[in-house]
């Protein structure tokens, strides 16, 4: 039997998260989502930027919770659906395995393939691409940017 050979079972479509922020929607892979959590109030220090919204527990760890809409350049808002979305780390930090996003609401899984189209919108910081899935526009974060803010902050 060849290797070379592709069967019709062969991976054409991708499963993502729609995780609704309070003024986007963002798609991301669904590996990059460690574990959605309820919301609760951050242990929050004095003088840090607006995005930076504390820091919260999960597991034994200490995560630092961020408001990506407030990154990107719009507002922190915790609205009465919010949650946390604990995504791994990409930025290949030794000592950052986890981040934490505020979102608000359940993050809803769904499947793609080629057919999904980019959408001719403008992007804000932070957003990498954007693609139209009916009538929704869903944008596409920088995790490693975000990962990198934090860095340039020196809050990891």
């Amino acid at each position: 039997m060849s290797q070379a050979v592709v069967s019709e079972n062969s991976v054409s479509s991708l499963t993502g998260l729609l995780m609704p922020l309070a003024d986007r929607v963002l798609l991301l892979p669904n590996v990059a989502v460690a574990e959605l959590i309820p919301y609760r109030a951050p242990q929050v220090s004095e003088g840090m930027p607006d995005w930076f919204l504390g820091q919260i527990a999960w597991r034994d760890l200490r995560l630092p919770l961020l408001s990506f809409e407030a990154a990107s350049g719009g507002e922190a808002q915790v609205g009465a659906g919010a949650r946390v979305a604990v995504i791994n780390a990409l930025g290949g930090r030794p000592a950052v395995k986890f981040i934490a996003l505020l979102v608000q609401g359940i993050p809803r899984s769904i499947k793609f393939g080629p057919e999904l189209a980019r959408a001719n919108v403008p992007l804000a910081p932070l957003e990498l691409d954007a693609v139209s899935l009916g009538d929704a526009v869903l944008k596409v974060p920088d995790l490693i940017g975000l990962e990198q803010k934090l860095a340039d902050a020196g809050l990891i």
